[in-house]
Parts: structure tokens; C-alpha cells; sequence
């Protein structure tokens, strides 16, 4: 039985307290925080009400290291599970640090004035958490997250040797609105607008924003474009799973969702840099996410199913061998357990998963680690148990022959 802090009231942070919520033999106490305290209110009334469970809430501005060691001498959590903004992981590292207390994120670290999703800044953490005898869980929601776990579970299970890893995130839902993001629109437009890159003989290649395309069939959700796009997860793949000779993450997007997104880049809305209006500075990109809805709203209206999963071709006892592993998630289901749309339940529910491993020890180790570090079967077997089911099958489905 142990004690988190979470910190981060959006549409994630709801599914990681309706979840940690559920299982109380876990997770004994819950303090829900962010900067507005009255997201935390309405989320813990909601929580009572489906389990009858009190969890605590708290302000805080997660900006602020001090603010942040306050609320956890005071909370006195085990751990902590950041779902703010990762502009604010490294803050909440050193809070962790300061305190005693472990951490586990859904994304990696990303500067405020600069579109980079890079693992070094908080890799440079290990020596210090593992002196602390402290562990940092990294990137633990789907993708990244379930999809490293994933990789790491048809290696252990299925491969000798993956040569090729196709990650695909299909979300088929429907919001109703002519344009609106399913997380974070400041963080989504900025993942989505950025150069492609993929992993391919011990090198990144680098693309345009779109410039690859494949068509391709979803199981429950249908026929979807999908996009290739660079994303964290393949950074850490990279790394821990050399032998991969080439790796390529896809998004799916429809195509008025691209066409705003166009547009939004050819008047500069999309821009991170500030500028003077009215006498003082705005940033673009900051301005046109208070005029989208916002994402923890869009549960009650969004229909239809998500499919995420990884191919990987390789070869087993020198055989060739073809696998993929995937998830499926229902909006409207995700919508019912939590009040929340199936993009937020499948980062969050990961998350509180990994907080479990790690408190019940099956995964607890001093340092910072990526989430294919670790033995993946408790956590296989947890995303069955706790909302995720997934399917692992043989199949010769090939990326590259399918249609543009």
C-alpha cells in the first residue's frame, strides 16, 4: 500500500486518478495537483461518486521546484506520476530528487522555446537518481510507452533478431468539430508539424512534415492515411535494441484535420517564437490553443475506436518470422469508466500501470530507465487486466507495397 502525488489535471490526469482510484490495495492514497485546483476538485467529486473514494487535491505550479517540494513534504508520497506539461518534467525531477520520492512521466522532457523531443536531458539524470536510490520510469503511456513495451515483449517472446519496427497510431474517433486536438494542442500541433525522421542502418533520415504516406487497413476502425512522423520512443529503441536495422513510427490524420493544419502553418499560428500584440508578447502557437477545445472536453462527444500497435519482420532459430501486437480502445467505453476519450485512457491507464510496477516491485530499480528496459510480462499481463487488451499475432502485411 503506498501513497502518489499526481500532478497534471487534464484529460490524462483524470484516467490516472479514476484508475489508482480502483485499486485501492495499491494505491492507498491519491493527492491529485495542479495549477487550478479546481480540475482536481471536480475530478476526485467524479471518482468518489463511481467508487466512493476520497483522494486528496492540492494547487501547484509546477514551474516552480519550491512549490512543488512543498506540496511533497507535505503529501509525503512514495512516488509521483507527472502528466503536466513536458516543459516541466525537468522541475519535477529535481522536486523528486530533493524530496526522496520516485517519478514516472508519460513523455519525454521538451524545451518551452524550442520543438525538440529528445531523451538527453533527462537521461543526464541517472547518476544522480541512482546515488538517491531513486528510479524515474520514463515515457510510460502508449507511444511512448505500451509500444516500447510491446517491442521489448516480441523480442523476449518471438524474435532472435527484429531487422524492421513499424510503430502505427490510428485514432479512428469522431469529435464533431471542424478542427480540435485529442491531448495537448500546443504539443500535438508542434509533434505534428515537425520534420519526419526515421532510424535506418545505425542513422536518422530525415523528412518533410507529410511527405510519406501509405494507406492502411485497421482492424475495427477500417481503411485510414497514415503519415510518417518522427517520435520519442524510437530514440530509446534505438538505443536499447541496436540490431533494429530500421524503425518507423506512423500517425493517421484525416484529411481536414491536414488542411487546417496548413493553414494554421501558412499564417504562423503554429509558430513558437513570440511576438508583440497590443503591447505585449503572445506566442502564436499559445494563442490558437485557448481558441481549440479543449481535449479533457472531448469524451462525451467522441465515438469510434483507436488502434495502436508494432510490426516487427525479424527472424526466430534463423526463420524468418513476421509479428504484430496491438490495442484496441473504444471512446465511448473509455468515456463511461473515466469521463474521458480514448487518447487520454490510453496514455493514462500505462501510467498508472508502470507506477505499479514499480510499487510493487517488479519493476524498481535506482536510475532513470525507458520503459523496454524492463521484463515486459507483469506489464503485458496488467494492460489485459486493466482496460488495454491486446493481440499478438502472425501476419506478412507489408508497409512498403501499400498503396500512397
Amino acid at each position: 500500500m503506498s501513497s502518489v502525488l499526481i500532478i497534471g489535471a487534464g484529460g490524462v490526469g483524470r484516467v490516472v486518478a479514476h484508475k489508482c482510484a480502483q485499486i485501492p490495495e495499491v494505491f492507498s492514497q491519491i493527492c491529485l495537483a495542479s495549477r487550478t485546483q479546481s480540475k482536481c476538485d471536480q475530478i476526485a467529486a467524479e471518482i468518489r461518486q463511481k467508487t466512493g473514494r476520497r483522494i486528496d487535491t492540492a494547487q501547484v505550479d509546477a514551474d516552480q521546484v519550491p512549490e512543488l517540494v512543498a506540496l511533497i513534504q507535505r503529501v509525503k508520497p512514495v512516488m509521483l506520476i507527472n502528466v503536466a506539461l513536458p516543459y516541466q518534467d525537468l522541475t519535477i525531477m529535481d522536486a523528486c530528487l530533493e524530496t526522496g520520492v520516485h517519478y514516472l512521466d508519460t513523455a519525454n522532457y521538451e524545451p518551452l522555446d524550442e520543438a525538440k523531443f529528445e531523451y538527453k536531458w533527462q537521461w543526464a539524470y541517472q547518476e544522480r537518481f541512482e546515488k538517491a536510490g531513486l528510479m524515474a520510469l520514463l515515457g510510460s503511456g502508449f507511444d511512448p510507452g505500451v509500444t516500447n513495451v510491446f517491442t521489448a515483449h516480441l523480442m523476449k517472446h518471438h524474435f532472435d533478431q527484429i531487422d524492421t519496427l513499424d510503430i502505427l497510431d490510428c485514432n479512428g474517433g469522431d469529435h464533431g468539430y471542424a478542427f480540435a486536438t485529442n491531448f495537448n494542442p500546443e504539443i500535438n500541433i508542434r509533434e505534428v508539424t515537425a520534420n519526419g525522421r526515421y532510424w535506418q542502418d545505425g542513422a536518422w533520415v530525415e523528412t518533410q512534415p507529410m511527405e510519406i504516406r501509405r494507406k492502411f487497413d485497421f482492424d475495427q476502425v477500417g481503411e485510414k492515411n497514415m503519415y510518417l512522423l518522427y517520435h520519442e520512443e524510437m530514440e530509446s529503441l534505438a538505443k536499447h535494441f541496436p540490431g533494429i536495422k530500421r524503425m518507423r513510427f506512423w500517425m493517421t490524420f484525416g484529411d481536414a484535420y491536414l488542411k487546417h493544419l496548413e493553414v494554421f502553418r501558412n499564417i504562423g499560428l503554429d509558430s513558437i517564437e513570440p511576438i508583440e500584440f497590443q503591447g505585449q508578447q503572445i506566442v502564436p502557437i499559445q494563442f490558437l490553443k485557448a481558441l481549440l477545445p479543449d481535449p479533457a472536453s472531448l469524451g462525451p462527444r467522441t465515438h469510434g475506436k483507436t488502434n495502436i500497435g508494432v510490426i516487427a519482420k525479424g527472424s526466430k532459430n534463423g526463420q524468418p518470422v513476421q509479428r504484430y501486437v496491438y490495442n484496441i480502445c473504444d471512446h465511448q467505453e473509455c468515456y463511461k469508466e473515466t469521463h474521458a476519450q480514448a487518447v487520454s485512457y490510453t496514455t493514462g491507464v500505462p501510467a498508472m500501470i508502470g507506477a505499479m510496477m514499480m510499487l510493487q516491485g517488479h519493476w524498481m530499480k535506482p536510475g532513470v530507465w525507458n520503459m523496454e528496459q524492463f521484463d515486459p510480462d507483469p506489464f503485458m499481463a496488467a494492460l489485459n487486466q486493466h482496460g488495454l487488451p491486446w493481440v499478438d499475432l502472425e501476419n506478412d502485411i507489408d508497409i512498403d507495397s501499400l498503396p500512397e
